[in-house]
């Protein structure tokens, strides 16, 4: 079950080619590197307007090369969201559109459960980078969302995004620390969750320079988060963005790593492209929901 994030205003995939995404962000039209995009540019006429340009760099990371003075950063709109857009010298921005189509389905859910008597739902967002998916279910109207990210500078970030939802006067926790560290000592401490998303990264570092991998650790974290569901849960749902990694193995670790009873689907989230009226892949997700009762 593919699904497409096609409800933006303020975004926009205006073209892709050649391992590159042409992108408006508000007003802003960026050109960045998408590995994903291996056909050929079919018309060059709306790249070279673009306002800024990353440029790989053959000892890794890379820069960018502004066409005009930007500002530093800017906001954008995805209903009654806004989120703080900033391009970093990782070719990042601050946020991830694809996300959308699951901030809409978590949204959905939390106000459909409070409309049926659910009260205190709690959410645990784990590699909650800035805050998509927490600010998301803060405003829906979950009682609580704890947001973990190893980064703090992310998570300041995240409280920036916060500030500008007006979600001051809401429950959220942000929290820094070691993901797989932080579920391990919430199960010792006995806590629960309704609503349980994550987004792991592919590879990377720990404070302690342990190699992180996607492929060796997802099965544990996913079985070790499952345990923090509640006796009520809403959904489970892991996002991933890693190269090769099939739906059919997230199918296989969901199943076999969540004990609660459900149903499972996966899929790819998907961008549309205005050139075209294709489509973007933007990495793949799987969710787990309870069985109907």
């Amino acid at each position: 079950m593919n699904q497409i994030a096609k409800d933006w205003v303020d975004y926009e995939v205006i073209d892709t080619g050649n391992k590159e995404k042409l992108e408006r962000w508000n007003d802003v039209v960026l050109r960045r590197p998408d590995p994903v995009a291996i056909w050929p540019i079919e018309q060059e006429t709306p790249w070279n307007k673009a306002d800024a340009v990353y440029h790989r760099s053959n000892k890794g990371g890379g820069s960018w090369e502004y066409k005009k003075q930007l500002k530093e950063e800017w906001t954008i709109a995805y209903k009654d969201l806004r989120f703080k857009i900033s391009p970093t010298g990782f070719k990042h921005t601050g946020l991830f559109p694809e996300q959308a189509s699951n901030w809409d389905f978590m949204m959905d859910t939390i106000r459909k459960a409070e409309k049926n008597g659910r009260k205190d739902i709690k959410i645990l967002n784990l590699f909650a980078y800035t805050g998509g998916a927490t600010m998301a279910c803060a405003k829906a109207g979950a009682a609580e969302v704890v947001h973990v990210d190893a980064s703090k500078g992310i998570n300041e970030w995240a409280k920036e995004n916060m500030r500008l939802n007006h979600l001051e006067d809401h429950t959220i926790r942000f929290i820094v620390d070691d993901v797989l560290k932080f579920i391990q000592r919430e199960i010792r401490r006995g806590r629960k969750y309704d609503g349980i998303v994550m987004d792991p990264p592919s590879y990377g570092r720990g404070p302690k320079n342990e190699v992180w991998k996607l492929e060796n650790q997802l099965y544990e974290l996913v079985s070790e988060a499952a345990k923090l569901l509640s006796d009520d849960p809403l959904f489970l749902i892991v996002n991933c963005y890693t190269t090769g990694f099939s739906l059919c193995t997230l199918d296989e670790v969901l199943k076999r790593a969540i004990k609660q009873k459900g149903e499972i689907e996966v899929g790819e989230n998907l961008l549309p492209v205005t050139t075209n009226e294709g489509v973007l892949p933007c990495g793949i997700f799987g969710r787990w929901t309870p069985d109907k009762k």
